[in-house]
């Protein structure tokens, strides 16, 4: 029955793997007769063939290497002994801490805050109530303010002006300064028509002077302000390339007056020369005729630079004279005046030609 029990399959030259000495000794015991299962049985131990000691043999190690280490075979170190009283090792706080009070630098000044939250209300309601203006622009129609006159006065405000509305940000300090400089321009007129009437005074033939004062004064304050300060002031609203080209044409001549009425080459004006004149014969008429010249080289002075400046700026955004013939000609055929003349003549054209027809058909 041996023959029927093997493999036919198997090799005859190999050896059965239970043959191995050291699965013989882990399965039957180990050596010296004792009996141990696979469960006692180290394979890492000393190459594999030491087994689990039985129970009551444990072998006993040299107590002079665990003393001298002073760890287990393991290398984790042996437990300390508690201390007493079962308490953990925390540091016990020997004082109270002092109770806590608010330091000198830790105390926040309200003022400040106070200030500047009020500022922040003031601004806050300033954006809120021009916002609220351009609303209410936008559903009514502006309402004249300028030149501010009172309500009893019989004539009303001409014109409107708020550089916060109207004029962008970056161009409202420029149109201010021109601005101001027509207001210069006005007060230099009239302290003109003081020192014409001083220079009448010390010598007689200062009469034509004086009385042309007079005439700068009332013609040139309002043509002055529409002529070349409104093109300006509509130029920067609008962007218009027109107004801009008005401004510049106007301003010129504005510049070249004024320089003819700081030198006073003719008794149209106050000036350096005729000032000069005078002082010799009267002190004090010649020193108010010199104060009022040295004015108008100012005026001078500002206008040649404010006209640099505007100039510049007009080249940065973009006009050209062609976009200005643009605007001038739909402004001209949007203009009421210029529309009804229009129909007005293109009906009577249409009439004389239709009576001209009717009476070639008759003969």
């Amino acid at each position: 029955m041996s023959d029927f029990d093997s493999n036919p399959f198997a090799d005859p030259n190999t050896a059965s793997p239970f043959a191995d000495p050291s699965v013989q000794q882990a399965t039957q015991g180990g050596p010296g007769g004792r009996q141990g299962g696979l469960e006692d049985y180290n394979p890492f131990a000393d190459g594999g063939n030491q087994t689990r000691p039985a129970a009551g043999t444990e072998e006993k190690k040299p107590k002079e290497k665990t003393e001298k280490t002073g760890q287990n075979r393991g290398g984790i170190p042996p437990p300390q002994p508690s201390q007493p009283g079962g308490q953990p090792a925390i540091m016990q706080p020997s004082e109270e801490p002092p109770p806590y009070s608010a330091s000198s630098a830790q105390r926040v000044n309200t003022d400040d805050l106070q200030k500047r939250q009020e500022e922040l209300e003031k601004k806050a309601a300033e954006l809120q109530r021009k916002e609220q203006e351009m609303r209410n622009m936008q559903f009514q129609e502006r309402q004249n303010n300028w030149p501010p006159l009172p309500t009893c006065c019989p004539v009303g405000p001409c014109f409107y002006q708020d550089f916060s509305v109207d004029i962008p940000l970056e161009f409202q300090r420029t149109v201010k300064l021109v601005y101001y400089l027509w207001m210069f321009y006005c007060i230099t007129l009239f302290l003109n028509v003081l020192g014409s009437l001083a220079y009448f005074i010390a010598d007689g033939d200062g009469g034509a002077t004086f009385g042309l004062s007079l005439v700068w004064f009332v013609l040139f304050t309002p043509c002055s302000f529409i002529c070349w300060y409104r093109p300006l002031y509509k130029a920067f609203r609008s962007d218009s390339s027109f107004n801009f080209f008005v401004f510049f044409f106007i301003f010129f001549f504005q510049f070249i007056v004024c320089v003819i009425q700081a030198l006073g080459i003719t008794n149209f004006t106050v000036g350096w020369i005729n000032s000069l004149g005078i002082v010799g014969k009267h002190t004090f008429s010649g020193a108010v005729m010199l104060f009022i010249s040295f004015f108008f080289t100012i005026c001078a002075v500002i206008q040649i630079i404010m006209l640099i400046k505007v100039h510049r700026i007009y080249r940065s955004t973009g006009a050209s004279f062609t976009k200005a013939q643009m605007e001038f000609s739909q402004g001209v055929m949007k203009n009421e005046a210029v529309q009804s003349a229009a129909s007005t003549a293109a009906q009577g054209a249409v009439k004389g030609m239709a009576q001209q027809y009717g009476t070639s058909n008759k003969y």
